[in-house]
């Protein structure tokens, strides 16, 4: 049987949410292939996924090649004709608002469905819920950014889900933990970014998509649970330097003439700085250096 859908995901030191995602993936689908790509985890995790699940095929990178990178392996390794991914910290689930227990591909119908209706369609996003309390929504769709403050905003973020989110519509952005897309836009855009190495590489590759002439979807009848920033933290100094590293790496790459330099004046003078204060008053000078080092790596990169 050809297989329809590919299902992308990578693990970095994260087995266990790895296979808590697995064990809920209908493996014995044949129209259904699942690759996992290690992207150099300090044990290996690799080969005791492939001992556990030999219907996955698992990808083992001899470095951490960031999010882009390890999903452009599982690109390179794929056959579907729609490629669909998603952190391994997510759990499948149901348009009912249920974390799914049935291992069905009906997960994924409305995503292709979405896909399959009208060919300058090349992404879609599922409705993102958080997988802790009352599992409120975490994306349902995105606002556009600002094209000098990078600002934008997740339609509904932190919000119960009332089903006041169930009408599709068009998003500018795709959300990288959970997003598919046809191979054939794959083939015209471009694989992902590979220079961000963490963050804000699904919102330049959505830009490419949408350069190449796609829309993005986003289709609340499939739902994920999503665990969110279980590898670097939510204030970590890893995630700290690439924010403020890649969203001026963003604005060199998708921002014009005047409103590039604007960006630039306004991310490093007022935000970088305001951080920087922010963190030292707080007493994490690891953030502060961080902060510092986003921007003068960037500066470097760029003289």
């Amino acid at each position: 049987m050809e297989v329809e859908v590919s299902i992308i995901t990578i693990n970095y030191n994260g087995l266990d949410d790895t296979c808590k995602l697995i064990d809920s993936l209908p493996l014995d689908d044949k129209s259904l292939e699942v690759i996992v790509v290690d992207n150099a985890s300090q044990a290996d995790e690799a080969t005791i996924i492939a001992q556990r699940y030999p219907q996955v095929k698992v990808i083992r990178s001899k470095q951490n090649l960031g999010f882009a990178g390890g999903n452009n392996l599982g690109i390179q390794a794929a056959h579907g004709r729609y490629l669909y991914f998603i952190n391994n910290d997510t759990i499948l689930g149901s348009e009912k608002g249920k974390v799914s227990r049935e291992k069905s591909t009906s997960a994924f119908q409305p995503l292709i469905d979405r896909l399959e209706h009208s060919d300058k369609t090349g992404a879609v996003c599922p409705k993102i819920r958080f997988a802790w309390g009352n599992n409120p929504i975490q994306f349902a769709g995105y606002t556009p950014l600002s094209t000098v403050t990078m600002r934008n905003r997740a339609i509904g973020f932190g919000e119960t889900d009332n089903g006041q989110y169930d009408t599709p519509h068009p998003t500018p952005y795709a959300h990288g933990a959970a997003m598919m897309v046809k191979r054939e836009a794959i083939e015209r855009a471009g694989m992902m970014p590979e220079c961000y190495f963490l963050y804000y590489e699904e919102l330049d590759w959505s830009m490419m998509i949408r350069r190449a002439g796609y829309d993005i979807w986003y289709e609340p009848a499939a739902v994920i649970y999503h665990k969110e920033s279980q590898s670097t933290g939510q204030n970590s100094p890893l995630r700290t330097y690439y924010i403020t590293r890649n969203r001026l790496l963003f604005v060199r790459r998708n921002n014009h003439s005047l409103t590039k330099y604007l960006s630039y004046l306004y991310l490093i003078s007022i935000v970088s700085l305001r951080d920087v204060l922010k963190y030292s008053v707080q007493q994490r000078l690891d953030l502060a250096r961080a902060t510092l080092k986003g921007v003068m790596h960037f500066l470097s990169k760029t003289a």
